[in-house]
């Protein structure tokens, strides 16, 4: 018997992004689109008659903007929600509102262009409603184009696109740890909890969280905002601190190099790495390669398996790894796959990663 398809409602007010939309998500077998919507009330009535596993919402709307649906919707009755927008410099702070409300996650709408883009930005789509789906969610308190044509899923590559696997014996510790991390689905809030357990003078720390282009910048500045260390936006050269985190630029691999006994970033284009730029394979690789034993790997929410892959060769190089349980994981799927490949030491809750690190750092 065929698994049922995941049920989505597309909430959007503009008629060619609806039918945009609609033909990238049913090119995927997984995925049926029950209804379209031009504004949320019409949207309401539909659920009435069928409630979705999934909602792509826009942000901009007439008679009701997305935020103040979603707010709506998670208060009363939480259905996984996807936010689509065609993102500006001065929309992401908008969209930061959406993750806190309770979106799952943050894509871009199709852009008219270059068939490779809209390739990879279809697939994205596809891999976002598919992870919304498996999203474990809680009731929140209420607060005031051109058709894409897949031809199947795209090619799944892995990090030997950008750089070899480790090789030689693992290095010994001979430096400042550094903490990499790598995270998804519900990574955006989980980063959030675990970094404000942290101190001022906690290990360096570099993030991979999947988000899109200029996104990651607002992530950066809200999390620097609410927390003891200095948290940015990484840049190629910076180097890695104790007391800083560096966050991937979205749409940007980020790899860690050593230079003598400091650590930097490189900040890389490339293709897409187990179907994600920025990639926590490619991150993790790096870190193999350049820390190995001085690194610590964390790896946290998420769907698929980004991340496994290079966690284990972390491992494998002498660095301490962690995943974030099952029971405080809005989608346990990376932490399953890593742990599964044998990279991980140890499985602890959101609420203990921090002490984790702090721990660890120091045994050193």
């Amino acid at each position: 018997m065929a698994a049922r398809k995941i049920r989505v409602l597309i909430i959007d007010d503009s008629a060619s992004v609806r039918q945009t939309l609609a033909s990238v998500l049913q090119s995927d077998p997984e995925i049926e689109v029950i209804g379209t919507a031009s504004d949320p009330f019409i949207a309401a009535k539909r659920m009435q008659e069928e409630v979705p596993d999934v909602i792509t919402l826009d942000v901009e709307m007439p008679r009701m903007d997305g935020i103040t649906f979603l707010r709506k919707l998670m208060s009363q009755r939480p259905i996984p929600v996807v936010m689509c927008s065609s993102l500006t410099e001065e929309g992401t702070e908008t969209l930061m509102q959406a993750l806190e409300a309770g979106a799952v996650d943050v894509i871009l709408k199709p852009r008219i262009g270059a068939a490779d883009h809209l390739a990879e930005q279809a697939t994205r789509i596809c891999e976002a409603v598919k992870s919304a789906a498996q999203a474990r969610l809680r009731q929140r308190p209420a607060t005031a184009a051109r058709s894409a044509s897949l031809s199947g899923p795209q090619q799944k590559l892995t990090a030997d696109v950008i750089l070899p696997p480790p090789s030689g014996r693992p290095m010994a510790r001979t430096t400042e740890m550094v903490v990499c991390v790598g995270a998804s689905t519900g990574g955006t809030e989980a980063l959030r909890e675990m970094l404000e357990m942290l101190p001022a003078n906690a290990p360096g720390m570099v993030i991979v969280q999947h988000m899109p282009e200029k996104f990651t910048a607002a992530f950066a500045r809200r999390l620097n905002s609410l927390c003891e260390v200095e948290i940015k936006e990484a840049e190629d050269g910076d180097p890695v601190l104790r007391g800083h985190v560096l966050i991937a630029p979205g749409d940007h691999h980020l790899l860690l190099e050593r230079q003598g006994a400091r650590y930097q970033i490189s900040v890389r284009t490339g293709p897409l790495v187990s179907r994600h730029r920025p990639s926590v394979d490619v991150l993790f690789r790096s870190a193999a390669r350049a820390a190995g034993s001085n690194a610590m790997g964390v790896i946290m929410t998420g769907m698929g398996d980004d991340g496994a892959r290079g966690m284990l060769e972390m491992h494998q190089a002498g660095a301490h790894t962690i995943a974030q349980d099952e029971a405080t994981s809005i989608v346990f799927g990376m932490p399953k796959e890593a742990i599964a490949r044998g990279g991980v030491n140890r499985t602890v809750p959101l609420g203990q990663i921090a002490r984790e690190i702090l721990a660890e750092d120091r045994r050193r």
